[in-house]
């Protein structure tokens, strides 16, 4: 059986239960997690695929550090794949309370390194975090430059290990021009709507398929 680990922050978690069990294959949440594992379920019937969701809102990637042992390495995933970094800055701006880009890159690279030496096998998926401003948002001007820096620290990583890359931002840009409004993709420039996870969820179809 084929395990699908996703982890992140509440983009990931879209309201995912606490109590379904690894294996169940349930308790995604509303968000992309969901709407990839509908899509690898429905295309591969009773081919042994199993899909879990770890991710916590509120994360940033100093949390998922903490918890990394037992939500990532203990359930020995085939595939992994993190969405980590808007509330690295949006803590700092909110309650002084972020990881520094710096750091920030820091512990991802411990935690990738510390993934691939205790799962040699496995497959990395690396979603760059993303944000779109815009009025009425809660992205504001200041945060873009870090989120830059944030973006290029994660393609770097994803280099370093041979991972998949996500260019998220782009991906979520171009959606958001061509559906005319930004807040039908990201409802507070953030968070996105079910439109928004579901480009999510075939952007992560597309560039993970050999994985899957």
């Amino acid at each position: 059986m084929k395990r699908i680990l996703f982890q992140g922050d509440s983009i990931t978690d879209a309201g995912r239960s606490r109590e379904a069990e690894p294996e169940s294959n349930a308790g995604f949440g509303a968000g992309y997690p969901n709407l990839v594992a509908a899509r690898i379920f429905g295309d591969n019937l009773g081919c042994g695929y199993n899909v879990i969701n770890r991710g916590i809102s509120g994360n940033r990637v100093v949390d998922l550090y903490a918890r990394w042992k037992s939500d990532c390495l203990n359930l020995r995933p085939d595939v992994l794949s993190i969405l980590i970094g808007i509330n690295d800055t949006w803590h700092e701006k909110a309650r002084n309370n972020g990881v520094e880009v710096d750091r920030y890159a820091m512990v991802y690279d411990m935690m990738l390194d510390w993934t691939v030496k205790t799962l040699p096998g496995i497959k990395l998926v690396l979603m760059e975090p993303f944000e779109l401003e815009f009025e009425g948002a809660a992205v504001a001007p200041d945060w873009i430059p870090e989120m830059d820096e944030r973006r290029k620290v994660v393609k770097a990583l994803a280099e370093k290990y041979n991972a998949v890359f996500i260019p998220c931002q782009q991906i979520i840009h171009d959606a958001a021009a061509k559906a005319g409004a930004p807040e039908l993709i990201l409802r507070d420039g953030v968070h996105p709507t079910l439109m928004g996870h579901q480009v999510l969820a075939d952007a992560w179809l597309k560039y993970a398929a050999d994985l899957i």
